[in-house]
């Protein structure tokens, strides 16, 4: 019987992700499933366990060895946790214990479920677009930087009290020149994130598009652009201004863009894969975690409210 291995990532320094994650490894251990940790997840989770429970480290492992990655933690651990999963093309599952959390798939109280489903293989897989991040020095210089993101990438002013001169690129053709407070670019999945909070629309998470959103631009067109995936934004930093710019992915990876420094975004060629329990609309998770009212000022249930309309007859003409 080939055996089976599920690597587990939480956030050590929560007491509530190392209890969740403890007797989830419990409990696959005693069903005959390996899990793989990191190093100090280990080190924090061994004195829950029983002396029996073989845990072992995925730094380094063969990514083949692993068929699902599950997180314990808000979309902070997961985004960490993808640093490992999207290169090794591992499917993440996150339980949220976080706010939002729109990367994760279930709250804890399910992680009973969870277990067995994870027993039986009763999970799909969907793919989510990245990015991939270039930074140059110059138009047609060698890259100084490189990077991917899973929800966004943004440049933004490095000084407080001073915008970033950018010239914003499609495709190689020049679309504006803005002195903004910074430049994103997002993928669908990244816009419950950082774009949401800068008034960019919300992407339903299947589609595959670019999203560009300036951040507080000083021009007459300054709105959030919906992109081709097969689309190239390129943000220069203009030369002659006093200040420089920091360029982030994810919020987690940083370095110091110079004037005259030209950043490259384009999807990347591989999909981020995320592991989910349910079916369920996009629009009923919108629905769920930002407690949007389906409710009328009656307080007549908007969903029964609609389906009695619809099975009301026909009027005659």
């Amino acid at each position: 019987m080939t055996s089976r291995n599920i690597a587990i990532a939480l956030h050590v320094n929560r007491d509530d992700a190392v209890e969740a994650a403890a007797e989830f490894v419990a409990a696959l251990s005693a069903r005959g499933i390996t899990c793989y940790l990191r190093p100090d997840a280990i080190e924090v989770i061994r004195p829950r366990l029983a002396r029996a429970v073989d845990l072992r480290s995925y730094d380094p492992v063969d990514p083949g060895v692993i068929e699902l990655v599950v997180v314990f933690g808000g979309d902070g651990t997961i985004l960490r946790a993808a640093e490992w999963a999207l290169p090794a093309q591992v499917p993440i599952l996150g339980v949220n214990l976080g706010h939002v959390g729109f990367l994760a798939e279930l709250e804890p109280s399910r992680v009973d479920e969870l277990i067995e489903r994870i027993v039986n293989r009763d999970y799909q897989v969907e793919e989510r677009l990245c990015l991939q991040v270039t930074l140059r020095d110059r138009p047609g210089g060698e890259v100084r930087w490189s990077s991917y993101a899973i929800n966004e990438v943004s440049l933004e002013k490095a000084a407080r009290e001073r915008m970033v001169e950018v010239l914003v690129e499609i495709d190689g053709k020049a679309l504006q020149r803005w002195g903004t407070d910074g430049v994103l670019v997002s993928t669908p999945t990244g816009s419950t994130a950082y774009a949401f909070s800068a008034q960019g629309p919300v992407m339903w998470p299947d589609l595959d598009a670019l999203l560009v959103v300036p951040l507080l631009a000083h021009a007459l067109f300054a709105r959030p652009l919906v992109l081709s995936p097969t689309s190239v934004v390129t943000i220069t930093m203009l030369r002659g201004q006093a200040t420089s710019g920091v360029l982030w992915c994810d919020g987690r990876r940083s370095t110091e863009v110079l004037t005259g420094g030209v950043v490259e975004v384009r999807r990347l060629a591989r999909n981020l894969k995320i592991a989910r329990l349910d079916s369920s609309p996009f629009v009923e998770r919108l629905v769920r975690k930002f407690q949007l009212p389906v409710e009328g000022w009656r307080r007549v249930d908007a969903g029964k409210e609609i389906q009695a309309i619809k099975s009301e007859p026909e009027p005659e003409l």
